[in-house]
């Protein structure tokens, strides 16, 4: 399957949701008025796209159909176009959905550094993988640091992917400094003359202060091993958790400087328009998103085609 047919097979449960709650809030023939708005309103909210987004939805339909009959397709097209505008932002969502590579920021020349955070259960590790694979099949040699050393399952699963990819893995020992483990991880690879070095960190909440910290401190030794690194922090959010994946990405982003958003389980869930809450009010990209549970189920996030497939029909 193309982008669109994976997200629109992604995207089954949020569209059902669109459907049931939302789409036959307005008939054609009706009045759009307050109390139609209203409803409307909430339909919208319940994709859990946020607040914001819904309001300012309902404001442009109240703007330029307010008191009139109501059209179906003329309000879901303003529907699409402004959902389509917040995630596109300011620009930095325009990349090439050619070139599955082109939303990450990598180095001029040389090794670059792609620091992954996340909450247990997120997503994490496979979505490294998945990252993993991407970049091997784009020519690049990638080598895995396992840098969550206080889970013995989390070392393990990742050195399973490295074997299952064919590409190098450095671990540290049970319980060793994640941020030594980190700075060993981009030493191998500029030794080894590596394109990529993918540093896997300890899944955490974004409550505990403490491993907040660290994640800071690992930041900061991998940029005193390479000037500029890490290139890319992606910030792994699991669909389902829906609006709390805003809380997460707001501790994360001021712990890490996270300048991407791997969306993981999109198709596991009735809550897919938190996309746009995370776009619209932490202005951080989602730069990928997991569409199934195979290997080549990551797929280069696109604004429009997301929008499209949402709300295409069945």
């Amino acid at each position: 399957m193309g982008l669109f047919d994976k997200l629109k097979s992604a995207l089954t449960k949020t569209k059902d949701v669109l459907r049931t709650d939302v789409r036959d809030l307005l008939k054609a023939g009706e009045i759009l008025d307050e109390q139609n708005l209203e409803k409307f309103h909430r339909g919208l909210i319940t994709t859990d796209m946020g607040v914001a987004a819904a309001g300012e939805i309902v404001d442009e339909l109240k703007e330029k159909f307010g008191g009139r009959t109501v059209q179906p397709d003329e309000i879901w097209d303003i529907v699409k176009n402004k959902l389509k505008e917040i995630l596109r932002g300011e620009g930095d969502c325009r990349w090439d959905i050619t070139d599955p590579l082109s939303p990450l920021q990598m180095a001029d020349e040389g090794l670059s550094v792609i620091l992954v955070c996340g909450v247990n259960g997120a997503g994490k590790t496979t979505s490294i993988a998945k990252l993993a694979s991407f970049l091997q099949k784009s020519g690049k040699t990638v080598l895995l640091a396992a840098g969550d050393t206080f889970r013995a399952a989390a070392v393990e699963q990742l050195t399973l992917w490295a074997g299952r990819l064919g590409c190098e893995i450095v671990t540290g020992e049970h319980e060793a400094d994640p941020a030594s483990v980190a700075y060993q991880g981009v030493d191998r690879a500029l030794e080894a003359g590596a394109d990529v070095a993918i540093i896997d960190t300890a899944g955490r909440l974004q409550t505990h202060q403490n491993l907040m910290q660290e994640l800071g401190k690992i930041h900061r030794v991998i940029g005193n091993r390479l000037e500029g690194a890490p290139h890319e922090t992606l910030l792994v959010l699991d669909a389902t958790t829906g609006q709390n994946g805003l809380s997460q990405a707001s501790k994360f982003s001021d712990a890490a400087g996270c300048t991407g958003i791997v969306l993981a389980k999109l198709d596991g869930t009735a809550k897919g328009g938190v996309v746009v809450a995370i776009r619209q009010q932490m202005g951080i990209p989602v730069k990928y998103v997991g569409v199934g549970e195979q290997l080549d189920d990551l797929e280069l996030f696109s604004p429009d085609e997301f929008v499209d497939a949402l709300f295409a029909e069945t």
